[in-house]
């Protein structure tokens, strides 16, 4: 093979392997930067503190996203909600309303449009201590409660 041929055959070669690892790379890159956070919440009697003995229960998902909007809603059965928060404070304490929740529909109660959090709030949520709330008329200090999972 003449020697300006092989040349250019071995540049093609290393700007093509260059180009597929600058590819691979940006595609890793997108990959490993979630876009969102989401937290499962299962709501129980046993969760409040103190615990109430109630059938009620309930579940849903609240999400964060990275820019700190929340969104999300949970669903109960068995309670006559009055209202309904997200509250911050770890497992097994009880802390201040940051969010209250919508009832939007019977027994769904779901996050505000344009609902953001705070440093602190996001730091909370990150670590576990945040927690959503729903009272009725018979528990009006919580029926149930769920800690919000990240």
């Amino acid at each position: 093979m003449h020697p300006l041929r092989q040349i250019v055959w071995r540049s093609l070669g290393a700007s093509s392997v260059g180009a597929a690892a600058l590819l691979v790379a940006a595609c890793a890159q997108q990959t490993s930067a979630p876009a969102r956070s989401g937290a499962n919440v299962i709501l129980s009697g046993t969760q409040e503190v103190p615990p109430v003995s109630t059938a009620a229960t309930g579940s849903g998902t609240i999400t964060v996203l990275m820019d700190r909007s929340v969104s999300g809603s949970v669903i109960t059965t068995g309670a006559a909600g009055t209202v309904a928060h997200i509250h911050q404070g770890a497992p097994g304490q009880n802390g201040p309303v940051i969010v209250p929740l919508n009832k939007t529909a019977d027994n769904v109660w779901s996050v505000p449009a344009g609902i953001r959090f705070n440093d602190n709030q996001y730091e909370a949520f990150k670590l576990g201590n945040l927690y959503v709330n729903v009272h009725s008329a018979a528990n009006p200090a919580g029926e149930i409660r769920g800690q919000v999972t990240p």
